[in-house]
């Protein structure tokens, strides 16, 4: 399994540069139809995303993606940060900070 990151030029930035070799770039108006083809790549264990990106989707997406199992789906963001460690959780299924 990989981990996939999708987002702008600038926050897919460093994800490249630190080697993530599936880095997605997407702009506000094609985010939904990027996500939808890394969501049918089966080799993506993991989908790294901004935030303010997954607060822009539509609802039933947006959904779709928080309860999302396989690929785990983790925004980066203020607000999502509390999310992590549950999220992480789910996916492995114990608690890797314990």
């Amino acid at each position: 399994m990989e981990v996939a990151v999708i987002g702008s030029e600038d926050f897919t930035l460093g994800f490249r540069l630190a080697g993530i070799r599936k880095v997605i770039t997407a702009t506000k108006e094609n985010m939904e139809e990027k996500i939808g083809e890394v969501l049918k790549d089966k080799s993506i264990g993991i989908l790294v995303m901004h935030n303010e990106d997954m607060n822009a989707l539509s609802p039933s997406l947006k959904r779709s993606l928080v309860e999302s199992i396989e690929p785990v789906v983790i925004a980066i963001g203020r607000i999502e940060e509390v999310d992590l460690r549950e999220r992480i959780k789910q996916a492995v299924g114990v608690d890797l900070w314990r």
